[in-house]
């Protein structure tokens, strides 16, 4: 629930983990696996709840700073919920809202309305005004209000065929990864593709006149958009199948001296009509950079070397963990 559905809280008491868990990567899916192992094993009748944010707390204190996001907030709700999470608390970043105290937030958020009895969180973990409360300020208050506090580790293992490397799986990681291009490596660290959500627009037609009609798709809000290139992926259509999707990600400079950056997507065999309609885009491999060709003639034949490869790469292709890409 948001902050305008308070009243849909359970009236039993919660296990909570805090944090944005953006992207829900491997880490994040070991911490909420000890969250619902916390919640069995105390025996309470206490709901797991996850408390997180909306926007990313650096779009409000460092917008300049503030990173790209792995994933949109529904596609963080659905992953959530599919992961076991019985309640969720979307808290509304704001100025407001930061400059509370740790006594303040665990008290108006974690106690008065959660019923808190148990806190899960990352030992890096900081949160309250100006961050001074860490995990030793929870303990701290858990044992004056009456609520238990287990602190839990990093998670992860570099990707060895990475060429920037990771001492664990991270939101950070993940970013730099798509940053690079590497989607292969920031599939390991997700334990799934990365998927773009985004509605289809309306562009200039050019792949259908190349013989190759695309979809453009518009990302959600701050959503990151991987390096530059040509990808192999899937699409989810509307009819909830997932198709091999070739998609280029650039401005398209064999047309444009300086284009603007569109995700256009091609579904081979593919004749539905999907304008407005929202699709996820996974990529799975990354088959070459951007470029401009000799000739349009040389371009159609290029992308049609590329559409045959992602055909044969989609055909290996199931979804690794199935609800997470819903």
């Amino acid at each position: 629930m948001r902050d305008a559905e308070t009243s849909n809280v359970s009236d039993r008491p919660s296990c909570v983990a805090i944090g944005v868990f953006d992207g829900l990567h491997r880490g994040h899916q070991r911490v909420l696996s000890l969250l619902l192992d916390l919640v069995k094993a105390r025996a309470r009748n206490e709901i797991a709840t996850v408390v997180t944010f909306d926007p990313h707390p650096a779009r409000v204190l460092a917008p300049d700073h503030a990173p790209q996001l792995i994933a949109t907030i529904d596609q963080r709700l659905e992953g959530l919920a599919a992961l076991g999470v019985e309640q969720v608390r979307v808290l509304t970043f704001s100025h407001e809202l930061a400059g509370l105290t740790p006594e303040e937030f665990v008290t108006r958020v974690l106690v008065n309305e959660l019923r808190v009895g148990a806190v899960l969180i990352g030992r890096d973990f900081r949160f309250g005004h100006a961050r001074a409360g860490d995990v030793n300020t929870l303990q701290a208050m858990g044992a004056k209000l009456g609520f238990d506090v287990e602190a839990v580790p990093s998670f992860g293992a570099p990707h060895p065929g990475s060429t920037f490397g990771t001492p664990r799986w991270s939101s950070t990681a993940v970013r730099s990864a798509l940053g690079f291009g590497e989607v292969e490596a920031a599939k390991e660290m997700l334990g799934r593709p990365f998927a773009l959500r985004g509605v289809v627009e309306h562009g200039d037609a050019r792949g259908g006149a190349l013989g190759y009609p695309t979809a453009n798709v518009l990302g959600g809000a701050h959503q990151l958009i991987p390096e530059l290139g040509i990808y192999a992926g899937a699409a989810r259509t509307p009819d909830g199948q997932w198709r091999a999707a070739a998609i280029s990600v650039g401005t398209r400079p064999q047309f444009y001296e300086d284009g603007p950056l569109l995700v256009e997507v091609h579904l081979p065999g593919y004749a539905g009509n999907l304008y407005g309609e929202e699709l996820d885009v996974a990529f799975l491999t990354r088959l070459r950079g951007e470029q401009k060709f000799e000739g349009v003639s040389e371009l159609v034949a290029q992308i049609g070397r590329d559409v045959d490869q992602t055909v044969a790469i989609f055909e290996k292709f199931t979804p690794q963990d199935s609800r997470l890409l819903r």
